[in-house]
């Protein structure tokens, strides 16, 4: 297979009779979302721990290769809030050269996925788990806010989730009603925005409104106890420039497990919007493609400065709304912010910290999923305890430990099931006869001779089931001459069910008794031949159905 056959850009189709409206549907949406996508940019940058530059170029450069290499026609990449509790961490531990090894390293490992066509096998991952994760990092992202939000002018607010709050509540007493009744106002105008007009961002109107009546306050009321981007970062008119990191063995060895989280983060959540944006265009988006243009806007955006990106369902979604259709759209948007990056970009240094703030919890809110929540707790058991589990984890420990024992909690559950509903049943006066034979009855019931058993195999025969023969066979009392294996409902063996199946036979055969199989399908049949289990019991006793097993028992005894 081609390298063309798993990457094909939705950009070279969407340019086939690509005519002068949709040019202009286009530049109108890319124009809007770009504007959409400034406020959030700068807010995903400092909540975390990096200058709102980063997250500005992050939105350029990603939002630019997202769309001009990806698998959507729609999908706009960039910051967003599912990576903020994980580059917090690592530039916490690690400082920035720290995040831009570990965003290559997993802009790396995404374009592996890709070209490997892991697309359609991440959609897999158990509902339960992303669910449980993207609550907790909307959890901590709001935990991340309240230094801002309440004005506590805390300079070095912990990492750890427990600390956090402990730090809030030794510094509660420093509270700024100012502060916090900006950040108030801004969530009272985010979630009131949606009601006068839903094309324009809630975000961008609070942001603006906010940002004079502070600069007001400061000019005319002589109150300067508001801190703004500008207070707490040295800011101009903003440039790119590519810079080379410095990669030390180390250093990946050590923050491999954080890129690998960064990689999954970014696959989950590129994959969950094109697959939303899918539902709302009819188009269908290629996932491999998707995967290997996330990877290499992760690759090369932290040469420039960036941090991790990815799809952005709200961005995607608003680009949706004012008619983009084509990844023109996307490019648009990249080029929108560019401009105002490198003309309008001092600006940004009046916005007020607890705007960002209160626009960062309205972030938070509309990740947690509660609804989603509350009904995956009322459900199964399982599901439950994966999702209680990759929540916790999250919100006390960290991401990457999360999505770790969340994935495997989910295996484990999952093989669990599996186990449970595969089965052994022992048959020793008679039992059913094969569904169709030729010139047979299909209700047939075939008598068995006194020492012939019959053990039936229903489900997977993995290693789940294996204490399951051991367990039927002990309350068995005389042997029997023969036994059957009936596996017309084994879809699949694997190496530790082949070898379980071999130790028994081999014991068996120790005993005097001759082993049969029965209703063995061509997959089945082709594991157990590389594992010389046919020639164990010999090819003559590999029997195509039960009635010529029973037949062939006959003739043994």
């Amino acid at each position: 297979m081609s390298l063309k056959d798993i990457f094909r850009p939705k950009l070279l189709d969407t340019l086939k009779g690509y005519t002068r409206a949709q040019l202009s549907a286009d530049v109108m949406s890319g124009v809007i979302v770009g504007i959409v996508a400034l406020p959030l940019a700068i807010a995903f940058g400092i909540a975390s721990g990096v200058t709102p530059e980063r997250g500005l170029i992050t939105a350029v450069i990603a939002g630019f290769l997202i769309s001009l290499l990806g698998g959507s026609r729609v999908q706009i990449g960039g910051p967003t809030g599912a990576f903020i509790v994980i580059v917090y961490g690592i530039v916490q531990q690690f400082g920035t050269s720290g995040l831009i090894v570990a965003t290559i390293m997993a802009g790396i490992m995404l374009i592996a996925m890709g070209l490997l066509r892991f697309g359609a096998i991440i959609r897999f991952i158990p509902y339960p788990v992303v669910v449980g994760f993207t609550s907790g990092i909307a959890l901590t992202i709001f935990a991340t806010q309240i230094n801002d939000l309440l004005g506590l002018g805390i300079e070095n607010v912990p990492a750890d989730f427990i600390d956090k709050w402990a730090i809030y509540g030794e510094n509660i007493f420093s509270f700024n009603p100012w502060a916090f009744g900006i950040g108030i106002v801004t969530i009272a105008i985010i979630l009131w925005m949606p009601r006068v007009s839903k094309k324009v961002p809630g975000s961008l109107v609070a942001i603006v409104v906010m940002t004079l009546i502070v600069w007001l306050l400061r000019e005319y009321a002589d109150i300067t106890g508001i801190e703004t981007i500008g207070d707490r970062f040295a800011l101009g008119n903003m440039h790119i420039s590519a810079n080379a990191p410095r990669i030390d063995f180390a250093m990946v060895r050590t923050l491999l497990p954080a890129a690998f989280t960064i990689a999954m983060l970014g696959a989950i959540e590129s994959l969950l919007s094109a697959t939303v944006a899918d539902g709302a265009t009819g188009d269908k988006h290629d996932s491999n493609t998707e995967l290997i243009a996330q990877g290499v806007a992760n690759v090369v955006t932290p040469f420039f400065g960036g941090i991790p990106a990815t799809g952005a369902i709200a961005r995607t979604m608003t680009n949706i709304n004012n008619g983009g259709r084509t990844p023109v759209a996307g490019i648009v948007h990249a080029v929108v912010l560019l401009l105002i990056m490198l003309f309008l970009g001092g600006l940004t240094q009046h916005i007020p910290m607890s705007c960002l703030a209160g626009v960062l919890v309205v972030v938070a809110y509309n990740m947690s999923e509660w609804r989603n929540f509350r009904s995956l707790l009322r459900g199964e058991k399982a599901g439950a305890a994966v999702l209680l589990a990759t929540f916790l984890l999250t919100v006390i420990f960290d991401l990457t430990i999360a999505i770790e024992i969340g994935l495997l909690l989910a295996v484990v559950l999952f093989l669990k099931r599996i186990s449970d509903v595969s089965t052994v049943s022992m048959f020793r006066r008679e039992v059913a006869g094969a569904e169709y034979v030729e010139g047979g009855v299909d209700t047939e019931r075939l008598q068995l001779p006194k020492s012939v058993e019959v053990y039936e195999i229903e489900g997977p025969f993995f290693f789940g089931i294996a204490g399951k023969f051991d367990d039927l066979m002990q309350k068995l009392g005389d042997k029997p001459k023969v036994r059957i294996i009936r596996m017309r409902k084994v879809p699949f063996v694997d190496s530790t069910g082949a070898h379980n199946l071999e130790s028994l036979i081999k014991a068996s055969q120790r005993e005097g008794i001759t082993i049969l199989l029965s209703g063995v399908n061509n997959s089945v049949r082709e594991t157990l031949q590389t594992y010389g289990i046919e020639e164990l019991v010999g090819p003559e006793n590999v029997l195509s159905n039960i009635n010529a097993a029973v037949t062939r028992a006959n003739e043994l005894i």
